[in-house]
């Protein structure tokens, strides 16, 4: 990122008054990225623009920062959140060695992407449903050397990885469908539903990995999956009921709750 912004500070100073006018709470730090991020002073005002209005900061600038890689966010994708780097933490903590890693509900492909950054050489596959989330996914996919699927969960996945997974992270949709009207307007406007919407109790999705995932471990392989404090030990019953050793790992800090299967 350059250091210098490209428009002088007088209009450095609009632009936090503009945002914070808008609401936004981190008016200054958003200021600084929207400067040092634009090529030109009429970028940096279309970008304030777009901002004033609602659209959430990772679409307005083009990019989510997620363990220190630069993710390519499109507009109608998911935005990676800074508390799903718990669960690519969890995953290289208990599965260093992995070989094959799989990103599944891949979205931009930042999971999938932070984990090849954290193994090194690996066998990096992502899968999304959503068309716009695989056409992100490609640019950041690849770039980590890995390959892009669309389709269903595990339909869309080679089958020659069936029993070879060393790591499964699934970041499902886990919102209650009666939920949905209260999360932040810029994800209920800007984010796809099938990307937050889990279902009547949030966990439709995560059931189906669970149901499956045992198929496409390797032994000792290990799936993640984010999800809320409440809905946490329904999930590791799911695991359990499959075969698999759960565990719950929290960070208070992110407010981040992770469930984690093992296969035997």
């Amino acid at each position: 990122m350059p250091s210098v912004s490209p428009v002088p500070p007088s209009s450095r100073d609009s632009v936090v008054v503009a945002l914070r006018t808008a609401g936004c709470v981190f008016a200054e730090d958003e200021a600084e990225l929207i400067l040092t991020t634009a090529r030109t002073p009429a970028e940096a005002a279309a970008m304030v623009e777009r901002r004033v209005a609602g659209l959430p900061l990772e679409l307005v600038v083009g990019w989510a920062e997620f363990r220190g890689l630069r993710i390519t966010v499109d507009p109608g994708v998911f935005v990676p959140r800074r508390r799903t780097e718990f669960l690519v933490e969890q995953a290289l903590a208990r599965a260093p060695g992995a070989g094959v890693v799989v990103d599944l509900c891949c979205g931009s492909g930042a999971v999938g992407a932070a984990l090849a950054a954290g193994l090194g050489r690996v066998e990096l596959h992502a899968a999304d449903i959503d068309p716009a989330a695989v056409r992100c996914a490609r640019g950041n996919v690849t770039a980590a050397g890995g390959h892009v699927h669309q389709g269903d969960l595990f339909d869309a996945l080679p089958g020659d990885l069936r029993g070879r997974v060393g790591i499964l992270a699934a970041n499902v949709p886990y919102v209650p469908s009666g939920e949905i009207g209260l999360l932040p307007l810029e994800a209920r406007a800007h984010e796809p539903l099938v990307a937050l919407d889990g279902g009547a109790d949030g966990l439709d999705v995560l059931r189906r990995v669970a149901a499956e995932a045992p198929h496409w471990l390797a032994p000792g392989g290990c799936v993640l999956v984010e999800t809320s404090r409440h809905q946490a030990q329904t999930a590791l019953d799911a695991f359990e009921r499959n075969g698999l050793t759960a565990h719950l790992a929290v960070s208070q800090e992110l407010y981040a709750h992770v469930v984690i299967g093992v296969a035997p």
